[in-house]
């Protein structure tokens, strides 16, 4: 499971969104802001990546995580700045320094490997991810189809359908997009 702060585009998105939408004036802010935040989560689903950088948390069974190395689920990782063993009564504390490795690779994959749980069930990642620091800072592709799809489903509320991403925020994301295997 991996959890996060949530996702906060900005004054700067909202402003391009409703520059888009053509909307003066700030009655509709609220509504455009949860489209916005929705719109920039249908797109991190779509690329696998965290757009706007952030913490994240993630845990992983002790026992799994201390075969191999573990990838991260978010990406591109800037950090990993905690690894904590969590006991059966859900008590943190933090791993010994030679009881795991961490590495972040060329393409901003976080990995975890755990070489001694101290008796830990459950291992807790603390990390940071994101491709850029601000909305302003997110490729132009990235930003433009997130407006796209706000602007589609302001337009589209209340239709059966209308969540739908349309073709031309898919194609622009399409570029970015972290495609897995999963074997079962």
């Amino acid at each position: 499971m991996v959890t996060g702060e949530a996702l906060d585009a900005g004054a700067d998105a909202l402003a391009e969104a409703k520059a888009y939408l053509r909307i003066v004036g700030a009655d509709e802010d609220e509504m455009v802001a949860r489209l916005l935040a929705a719109a920039a989560a249908q797109c991190e689903q779509f690329t696998g990546k965290a757009l706007i950088a952030r913490g994240f948390e993630e845990a992983i069974a002790a026992s799994a995580a201390s075969a191999a190395w573990t990838r991260l689920k978010r990406a591109p990782v800037t950090a990993i700045v905690a690894v904590e063993g969590l006991r059966g009564d859900g008590l943190a504390a933090p791993l010994g320094v030679g009881g795991y490795h961490i590495d972040i690779d060329a393409r901003g994959d976080g990995w975890v490997r755990i070489t001694e749980a101290g008796g830990a069930r459950r291992v807790r990642i603390g990390y940071r991810a994101g491709l850029a620091e601000s909305w302003v800072g997110l490729p132009e592709p990235l930003r433009h189809g997130v407006i796209r799809l706000a602007a589609h489903l302001y337009t589209h509320r209340g239709e059966a359908g209308g969540g739908a991403v349309p073709a031309a925020a898919s194609a622009l994301w399409r570029p970015w997009r972290r495609l897995g295997l999963r074997f079962r």
